[in-house]
């Protein structure tokens, strides 16, 4: 895309246009100007709202890549590249999973993160060259994200994951996304005009980020990361956390406070295990091979060992109707 080009299709962006309402923010008081924000971000939900048919669809894709191996990659260039590695990042520590599993890549590198990088998000190969080098195949998933939906890194990205069979999903604030050209999967996140013309971390950035959110927590509930509404698979990597998961081993199971510290300790720290020792009485081994067969999903594993002890009953059953008819026979033959 050409600088001509790109600048005819941000004459028509929304996400460039001048919001009415805060045309004259620089002569208000500070809580006018407060007032003024806090308004126009009441609608960013009910942006989000009308876009969840389309977050449900890529969700069930998304969790169909986590259960084949695949992971999920979002790729974005500013606030959108950074939006994507935080979500990335914190994947990780809140449900256990490796750090490769959720991949945030951003136009400029890890420097970006913190420092505006002229230029990074003009080259479409650049965004090809960042999935090369981290191995991206037909089994993981794209998302790009970019408010105006003509960044040409996460363009060129996009299109090469396509080509190469992968799902590839766009999330973007202008109907004529041209990422929507690419994605199977069209995420539009209507959230009109910024307060400041163009300051797409406000508005656009907040409704980016309660979108991803919700892709990756809800994946991760579908994959068995959470136990009713429970982390249960956090790391306890601090003393905060080490103190969160002794609290959701009781409030998952009703046990006491010496008890869930028992479990803990017996648990090797894994809160998942601890609670399924708990509500089964079993041992730690006897847990994670459970939790093992029922794919990461307590609920399954709860499942599988209620009914092997059902099985059980009824062999023991069936052992005691074959002695009492042994009897009778025995009794009969005399």
């Amino acid at each position: 895309m050409d600088i001509d080009s790109v600048d005819e299709y941000l004459e028509r962006a929304t996400t460039e246009s001048r919001n009415v309402r805060s045309e004259h923010i620089d002569a208000l008081p500070v809580i006018e100007v407060l007032r003024i924000i806090n308004e126009e971000d009441k609608g960013v939900p009910f942006a989000v709202e009308k876009a969840l048919p389309s977050i449900a669809a890529l969700v069930e894709d998304v969790v169909k890549a986590f259960n084949s191996g695949g992971r999920l990659v979002y790729i974005g260039a500013g606030t959108s590249g950074r939006l994507g590695v935080l979500d990335a990042s914190e994947c990780p520590p809140t449900f256990g999973v490796p750090p490769d599993m959720v991949v945030g890549l951003i136009a400029g590198g890890e420097a970006a993160l913190r420092n505006s990088i002229e230029g990074a998000e003009d080259h479409p190969e650049n965004g090809e060259k960042a999935l090369r080098d981290i191995n991206f195949s037909a089994r993981d998933v794209l998302v790009g994200i970019t408010a105006s939906g003509a960044a040409p890194y996460v363009l060129g990205a996009m299109e090469y994951a396509r080509n190469l069979g992968a799902v590839v999903a766009a999330i973007s604030c202008n109907r004529q996304s041209r990422t929507f050209d690419i994605a199977r999967h069209k995420i539009l996140l209507e959230v009109g005009p910024e307060v400041i013309t163009g300051s797409t971390r406000m508005k656009a950035g907040t409704a980016q980020k309660l979108v991803l959110n919700m892709i990756t927590t809800s994946s991760m509930i579908r994959i068995g990361k959470v136990y009713g509404n429970l982390m249960v698979d956090l790391m306890p990597v601090n003393r905060k956390l080490i103190g969160r998961s002794k609290r959701l081993i009781r409030q998952a199971t009703g046990c006491s406070k010496d008890e869930a510290e028992a479990a803990f300790l017996a648990s090797g720290g894994k809160p998942k295990i601890a609670i399924l020792m708990t509500i089964l009485g079993i041992g730690a081994e006897q847990a994670a091979e459970l939790i093992q067969q029922g794919e990461g999903r307590l609920s399954e594993a709860i499942r599988i060992y209620s009914e092997s002890k059902g099985d059980s009953k009824q062999e023991n059953k069936g052992e005691r109707n074959e002695s009492r008819s042994a009897r009778n026979n025995r009794r009969g033959n005399s």
